[in-house]
C-alpha cells in the first residue's frame, strides 16, 4: 500500500482528504505544519506528499525544498489558492511534481495523485538541459527560460485559454506545442492558423469551414480549423492581426464553444483549448480600438511572455551548439563549432530577429563553411561588422596614444576597464582578458589600490 503524507493547517480538510484517499486504497498520514511533517518523515517513508502552500510558520514551499534536499525522489504536490499561478510556478521551479487549486476537486486530485505516483516510477530522471530540449524543444538555461518552462508545466493540465506574447522569432509556437504535448489533449490534434497570413475575406472560412454551395466554387463541405481541433488545441498565431468582425465571431465561439460553417444553419460544437500568440501589445491595440477588449480578456486568462534573445544571451552558446548539430547533419558536413571571434560577434549582436535569425545565420554559415569551424567571414556582414567595427575603434583609440610610454598606455587601459565595470575587479579582469590576481598585481604596480 502506497503511503501519502497530507499537510494542511485546517483539520476539516485533513480529515476529508485522509478519508477520501484511504477509501481509494492509500495509507494516509497527516500533519498540520512544517515541524509535524518533518517529524512524520523521521517515523515513516512516504511515496508522495500533498501539502498546502500556506502553513503556519514555515510554508509549504519551505517543506518542498526540505524534502528535495532530504530525498529528491519523493514527488510533492502543492495545493495553492485558486488563480495563484505565480505560487504554482515558483513551486514547480523548486521541484514540485504537480499542483492543485482550492477548492479541491477530489476526482481531479485522485487523477493527479495516481498520475504522479506512476510518473515517478516509470520516467527516467534527466538533466535539466536534456529535459528542456527533449520535452519542449525549447533550449536554454537562463532564468527567463526557466520561468517559461515552469509555467508550461503548471498550465499544461488546465483548460484555461493562454496568450503568448513576444517579438517575432522568440519561439511562441514552440511553447504552444509544448503545452499541448504535455496536456491531456496530447493525443488529439494541434491545429495552427496564422491570422496574419490569411486574407480578411477568407479567414472565417479557414477557421470555421463552409457548406457546399456557400459561395462560388464551394463544391463540397469543408471542415474548418476549429472543427478539426475538437478535443485538441487550436493555436491562433498573430491573433492581433485578426479583423474586428472576425474577432466578434471568435469571441462567440470561445463563449459558446460552438460555431456555424460559412453558409451553414446548424451549430457545430468543438471542445478545443485555445492558445493565442501575438507580437503586438494587445493592451495598446485595445486602447486604439483595433482589438476588442472582451476578446482580449477571454484570451489572456494565462499570459506567457517570451523574452527576446538579447535578454537571454547566456542561452546563445547552447542554441548555437544545437543548430550546428542540426544543420551539419542535414548538409552532411563536419563542423565542430565556431571560432572565438564568431562567439564574440554572436554575443554582441542584438538579434532583432531573435532565435529564428540565429538559426538562419547558423544554417547559412554551415553551407558556406570551408573549415571544421565557422569563421567570421561565414557570417552576414551586419553580424561580423559588430566585431570588426569594434576593432577599428580600438585601433583608432590606440593611434592617439603614440606619445605615451607602454606603461602609461597599460595604466590608462586598466583604469578604463575598471571605470567601465564600476571598479569591479572580477569583471574588469574578464574585460581585459587576464586573471583577477594579474589585475591586482598591475593595480599595485600603477598605484591604483
Amino acid at each position: 500500500m502506497e503511503k501519502i503524507l497530507v499537510v494542511d493547517d485546517e483539520r476539516n480538510i485533513l480529515r476529508m482528504l485522509k478519508k477520501f484517499l484511504h477509501g481509494e486504497g492509500f495509507h494516509v498520514e497527516t500533519a498540520r505544519n512544517f515541524e509535524e511533517a518533518v517529524s512524520r518523515f523521521s517515523d515513516m517513508e512516504f511515496n508522495l506528499v500533498l501539502t498546502d502552500m500556506r502553513l503556519p510558520g514555515k510554508s509549504g514551499l519551505d517543506l518542498l525544498k526540505w524534502i528535495k534536499e532530504e530525498n529528491p525522489e519523493i514527488p510533492v504536490i502543492i495545493i495553492t489558492a485558486y488563480g495563484s499561478i505565480e505560487n504554482a510556478v515558483e513551486a514547480m521551479k523548486a521541484g514540485a511534481a504537480n499542483y492543485l487549486t482550492k477548492p479541491i476537486d477530489l476526482d481531479e486530485m485522485l487523477a493527479i495523485v495516481r498520475h504522479t505516483l506512476l510518473h515517478s516510477k516509470v520516467l527516467p530522471k534527466e538533466s535539466g538541459e536534456k529535459k528542456s530540449e527533449n520535452w519542449y524543444g525549447i533550449i536554454g538555461e537562463s532564468e527567463a527560460i526557466k520561468d517559461v518552462l515552469a509555467t508550461i508545466e503548471v498550465v499544461s493540465n488546465s483548460r484555461a485559454n493562454i496568450l503568448i506574447s513576444g517579438e517575432s522569432g522568440t519561439g511562441k509556437e514552440l511553447v504552444a506545442r509544448a503545452i499541448h504535448n504535455l496536456s491531456p489533449r496530447r493525443n488529439a490534434a494541434f491545429v495552427a492558423i496564422n491570422c496574419a497570413a490569411i486574407p480578411e475575406e477568407l479567414i472565417e472560412n479557414e477557421l470555421f469551414g463552409h457548406e457546399a454551395g456557400a459561395f462560388t466554387g464551394a463544391l463540397g463541405q469543408k471542415k474548418g480549423k476549429a472543427e478539426i481541433a475538437d478535443g485538441g488545441t487550436l493555436f491562433l498565431d498573430e491573433v492581433g492581426e485578426m479583423p474586428i468582425m472576425m474577432q466578434i465571431k471568435l469571441l462567440r465561439f470561445i463563449q459558446e464553444r460552438e460555431f456555424y460553417r460559412v453558409g451553414g444553419t446548424r451549430p457545430i460544437k468543438s471542445d478545443c483549448r485555445i492558445i493565442a500568440a501575438t507580437n503586438k501589445d494587445l493592451e495598446e491595440e485595445v486602447e486604439a480600438g483595433r482589438f476588442r477588449e472582451d476578446l482580449y480578456y477571454r484570451l489572456n486568462v494565462i499570459p506567457i511572455k517570451m523574452p527576446p534573445l538579447r535578454e537571454r544571451k547566456e542561452d546563445i552558446p547552447l542554441l548555437v551548439e544545437h543548430f550546428i548539430r542540426k544543420y551539419a547533419e542535414e548538409n552532411k558536413k563536419f563542423i565542430t563549432g565556431v571560432e572565438e571571434s564568431v562567439k564574440e560577434a554572436f554575443l554582441k549582436y542584438p538579434w532583432p530577429g531573435n532565435i529564428r535569425e540565429l538559426e538562419n545565420t547558423i544554417e547559412r554559415a554551415i553551407v558556406l563553411a570551408k573549415y571544421e569551424t565557422i569563421v567570421l567571414k561565414d557570417l552576414p556582414k551586419k553580424i561580423s561588422a559588430v566585431v570588426s567595427e569594434e576593432k577599428k575603434t580600438v585601433q583608432k583609440d590606440i593611434s592617439g596614444l603614440s606619445d605615451l610610454t607602454l606603461s602609461e598606455v597599460e595604466r590608462a587601459v586598466i583604469i578604463n576597464a575598471l571605470e567601465a565595470e564600476n571598479w569591479n575587479q572580477t569583471r574588469a579582469a574578464k574585460r581585459l582578458g587576464i586573471t583577477r590576481r594579474q589585475l591586482r598585481n598591475k593595480m599595485v604596480k600603477y598605484k591604483l589600490l
